[in-house]
């Protein structure tokens, strides 16, 4: 059994499928995550995992539990930290934690352990009574992942987690999120649109158009999906146009470029050319954010567009 199965889900607004039709699933202790433009489905899925909205057709399972007829149950093994700030400004650090403590029914002492804990493990503890309206950005962002793991979540569920937060305190939320999963086990399911925290999670799923469009490891992906680029100087251009042929990109000083899913048979073959001499050779391997936008796109989009798109990976 998986943590988390999705099988054709969809989630409709007046004839718009703002999800459409997605099937993944994601295994216990996984950290995985959901990339995609503004309006791609990635908010509207989570909500509905969690149990906030119920899907227009389909089926999705949290540890074996029907998230349309059994919620309540559901909701007892999830942790949900939401892109807005949902603490109460005019209480405490520890009043705050105490208090989500006591609606999931866990007693004093043990709450009162489990806070000092993982106040002490995010480097929080010096300020457990500190009123909450009086901590920083980043502060509220660390307290609000406490709060999702108090209980012991099987599934914790983070919308945008580090959003509006400058580099080194977003270091500091993942560098705490991955001991959770490596201490406890928890399985992540994390939004993002900061390609670059994606690359080493577990797994992705890419989400465009309320479409999966990719699904599996980052690095696995980018090797499957992505060319890398050759770019090298020779003194025989003529010689490597008749071999190329077309996708060649020459500079007008002796340098050309092109893209190749094989990059050492490419060079193979260039070298065992006659009477080329090649003076330099370099090679960029793709990353993830070209794999991205290469199937997504370049642009930035706020609001959700019905348009239908080639579909890859299990979502076929």
């Amino acid at each position: 059994m998986n943590a988390i199965e999705v099988k054709e889900l969809y989630k409709s607004y007046d004839g718009v499928h703002a999800v459409n039709g997605i099937t993944f699933e994601i295994g216990y202790g996984e950290l995985f995550g959901f990339l995609g433009p503004n309006g791609a489905g990635k908010t509207t899925t989570i909500n509905i995992l969690c149990t906030l909205l119920k899907p227009t057709a389909g089926q999705a399972f949290i540890a074996g539990l029907d998230v349309s007829r059994e919620s309540d149950k559901i909701r007892e093994h999830i942790g949900l930290v939401f892109q807005e700030t949902t603490l109460d400004n005019e209480l405490t650090t520890f009043e705050n934690l105490l208090f989500h403590a006591y609606l999931y029914g866990m007693g004093r002492h043990d709450a009162v352990k489990r806070i000092d804990d993982l106040l002490s493990m995010i480097g929080l503890q010096s300020k457990k009574n500190e009123l909450v309206k009086h901590l920083s950005g980043g502060m509220k962002r660390r307290l609000e992942l406490i709060r999702g793991l108090l209980h012991k979540p099987r599934v914790l569920f983070l919308d945008e987690p580090t959003i509006g937060l400058d580099p080194q305190t977003r270091a500091n939320v993942w560098g705490f999120i991955k001991e959770m999963k490596r201490a406890e086990g928890t399985t992540i399911f994390v939004t993002t649109h900061y390609i670059e925290e994606a690359s080493d999670f577990d797994r992705i799923a890419i989400i465009d158009h309320g479409r999966i469009v990719a699904v599996g490891n980052p690095n696995k992906l980018i090797n499957e999906m992505g060319r890398a680029t050759v770019t090298f100087g020779a003194t025989d251009g003529a010689t490597v146009q008749t071999l190329i042929g077309h996708g060649m990109i020459e500079s007008g000083s002796g340098e050309y470029q092109i893209k190749t899913e094989d990059p050492d048979l490419f060079l193979k073959q260039i070298l065992n050319l006659s009477g080329l001499k090649i003076n330099e050779f370099k090679i960029k391997k793709p990353v993830l954010e070209e794999l991205y936008l290469s199937l997504t796109g370049s642009e930035i989009r706020d609001e959700y567009v019905d348009r239908p798109r080639k579909i890859r990976g299990h979502n076929r």
